[in-house]
């Protein structure tokens, strides 16, 4: 079995069964599988063969689906990249990647259309033909439907996600169809997706949450794919009432920013039968919060780093509203978890270690970085960087990323923990908390601070706050004000770029 396979059982089970919906389209399986065939046969003719990179530039659209199975059909390799790159970011990734062909959307051409043609790469967009660009449609037109079978094992490769890059340049993750497989394997069992789901694309489906788990596992099944360029509140309300959707994964912020939409009420929200959330936890008191906007009990956490597939652990609906804010209390399906300290021992009951997962989702390695591979996977454990905790009735709880654990005088502390405070100060929009270099202590704690409006003293004001809410070893001794705080393109914090500023 392979990725390619999936879509051309169903096209050949479920022809007419709807498999994509969009604002403007409805198309069957038997459709867009002749469309994968129409493109993979175009793509073929221009040289593309089992094992070159296609990197993909798309919002969730139809063509970023038949773009990405056409490429498999192909046995050639997907490199799905972040809508909102910048030029320097994605040459990195097309270089590093090794890429053939790069496919972008006309919506997202402005931002790619300088990319230098002398770099030996086939360049295809949606739209209106230009110079130097072929164009999408012209491909489709001209490419046969005729079926193209794809013979690729369950161990050949299949694509490659880069992480964020919140730490340097971004890696390459590389993935076989059995590592996809397996985590789409486990969602379609997890969350009972079957040929009546449908299921709903707002967020991304170039990360591995989306793509692997809800776009690979619905196909899997037959489900049908609802899709959305971007998110907003009022989108997903409207689409989940007319469309009925069943499946929903989301960030935490796209549920807290919907429970406040004034008119949620209007809308029938009946259908969901799980909404997932992911990428961080909510507080007991959000999921009371979203739980009571939404009018559901469907509510379920997902947690796994892309280089496990994702995979991780689950936290169920009737857990949220006494661990919400944990990641559950066991591995997702075909997945163990344990919890371990610097010498691979099992930490005991509410002790801090290391999340350690294994799985045949776990990625096969890092594209061209052996050394980070090795350090990752051990006997065929990932080794995740993510500390955490497991209380007393098995429940685990994230604290931090090992990365920014800082140590002073012996002592290791958590800057989440501080951050977590700190950002319930009103009048804090933004905060971050990294080690500084310290001759006597080895690090000092300092905070990064954007404030709310004007704010007089940052430094006193934090202090006074923190006041019998954190132990005074861990406390900030060093604060500075900024007006933002350095974020990559998904929005994840860059400590690195913070750090940098005091080397």
């Amino acid at each position: 079995m392979n990725v390619s396979k999936l879509l051309a059982h169903q096209a050949s089970k479920n022809p007419d069964h709807e498999g994509i919906v969009t604002d403007s389209e409805r198309i069957s399986y038997a459709t867009w599988n002749s469309h994968v065939n129409q493109l993979a046969d175009s793509f073929r003719k221009l040289g593309v063969a089992k094992g070159d990179k296609v990197v993909l530039h798309m919002p969730n659209t139809k063509e970023f689906l038949v773009t990405y199975f056409a490429v498999h059909r192909l046995g050639a390799i997907i490199v799905p990249i972040n809508a909102k790159l910048v030029h320097q970011e994605v040459m990195y990734i097309v270089k590093q990647s090794d890429a053939k062909v790069f496919v972008t959307h006309d919506a997202l051409f402005e931002q790619v259309k300088d990319l230098p043609q002398e770099v030996d790469l086939l360049y295809i967009k949606t739209g209106r033909e230009m110079k130097n660009w072929y164009t999408f449609e012209t491909l489709l037109k001209d490419g046969s439907p005729e079926e193209i079978s794809c013979d690729l094992t369950e161990g050949d490769e299949a694509s490659i996600l880069y992480t964020s890059g919140t730490t340097g340049n971004p890696k390459g993750v590389v993935f076989t169809n059995r590592n996809i497989l397996t985590v789409a394997t486990m969602i379609c069992i997890e969350m009972t997706m079957n040929l009546k789901s449908r299921i709903l694309h707002m967020m991304p489906l170039i990360h591995s949450a989306p793509l692997h788990l809800f776009l690979i596992a619905g196909t899997y099944v037959g489900a049908t794919h609802v899709l959305a360029p971007t998110f907003s509140p009022e989108q997903l309300l409207k689409i989940v009432d007319q469309e009925k959707t069943t499946h929903f994964f989301g960030a935490p912020v796209a549920y807290l920013t919907t429970a406040k939409h004034p008119d949620i009420d209007h809308y029938d929200l009946t259908s969901m039968e799980y909404w997932v959330y992911g990428g961080a936890p909510l507080s007991q008191h959000d999921v009371r919060f979203v739980k009571d906007a939404f009018s559901t009990d469907r509510l379920m956490c997902v947690y796994g780093p892309t280089e496990a597939g994702p995979s991780g652990t689950l936290l169920s609906f009737d857990a949220q509203d006494t661990k919400a804010g944990s990641i559950g209390n066991r591995a997702a399906l075909q997945c163990e978890i344990r919890v371990v300290d610097e010498s691979d021992c099992d930490v005991k009951t509410g002790e801090i270690g290391e999340i350690v997962l294994r799985g045949e989702g776990n990625m096969k390695g890092y594209y061209k970085e052996e050394e980070k591979t090795k350090a990752a996977l051990k006997d065929n454990w990932l080794y995740t960087g993510d500390m955490a905790k497991r209380d007393e009735d098995g429940y685990y709880w994230m604290i931090d990323r090992k990365k920014d654990m800082i140590l002073s005088g012996g002592v290791n502390i958590y800057p989440k923990e501080i951050e977590n405070v700190l950002s319930t100060h009103p009048e804090i929009a933004d905060v971050a908390v990294v080690g500084v270099p310290n001759p006597d202590w080895g690090e000092t704690v300092k905070a990064f601070v954007v404030p709310e409006g004007e704010v007089t003293d940052v430094e006193s004001m934090c202090r006074d706050f923190l006041e019998g809410k954190i132990a005074h070893f861990k406390a900030p001794k060093l604060y500075e004000e900024m007006v933002a705080l350095p974020r990559n393109a998904t929005g994840k914090l860059l400590k690195n770029q913070l750090r940098e500023k005091m080397s």
